[in-house]
């Protein structure tokens, strides 16, 4: 409209990839929308979308105070034509090629904890978040405006 100025949406448009979307990329995109909703716009999907998330997905996350129960596994169709800044890929198998010939693949190396003990997929569940928190960190980094200002002529004097 006339008079207005029209900002665009800066944040980074992430995709957390797994293999169900019942675990890893579910607790992925739950912490960067709880911490890193200032920068980045997360979504998730899998290679192969269960019919649930983990049960043990919701309990982990919820001892977080994350609540995934309106959440569901997605597969890479429902997406549409969503593009992304970057694919964060925690399947361990390899991102479909339409997908990976544009837009930049963070390779994470994350056990799906699926199956494993309670114990262990809180462990899982943890280093997600610090993956998380760190891809965060760094894209804000990226986007802070330079704080180095020119001083003085430039002409060193001894």
């Amino acid at each position: 409209m006339k008079g207005q100025t029209v900002h665009a949406d800066k944040r980074k448009r992430v995709l957390f990839l797994c293999i169900g979307n019942a675990c890893r990329s579910q607790m992925a995109e739950a912490f960067a929308r709880t911490y890193g909703a200032d920068i980045l716009i997360a979504a998730s999907a899998g290679l192969a979308p269960a019919m649930k998330i983990a049960p043990d997905t919701l309990k982990a996350m919820g001892e977080k105070n994350i609540d995934l129960r309106d959440q569901f596994p997605k597969a890479l169709r429902h997406l549409g034509r969503a593009e992304f800044d970057l694919v964060v890929n925690l399947s361990g198998s390899s991102v479909p090629e339409d997908l990976a010939s544009r837009t930049k693949i963070l390779e994470w190396e994350v056990d799906d904890p699926v199956f494993m003990k309670y114990g262990q997929h809180c462990e899982i569940r943890d280093q997600i978040e610090k993956l998380v928190m760190s891809l965060i960190i760094d894209l804000r980094q990226q986007s802070a405006p330079s704080r180095l200002r020119g001083q003085g002529s430039g002409r060193l004097e001894l």
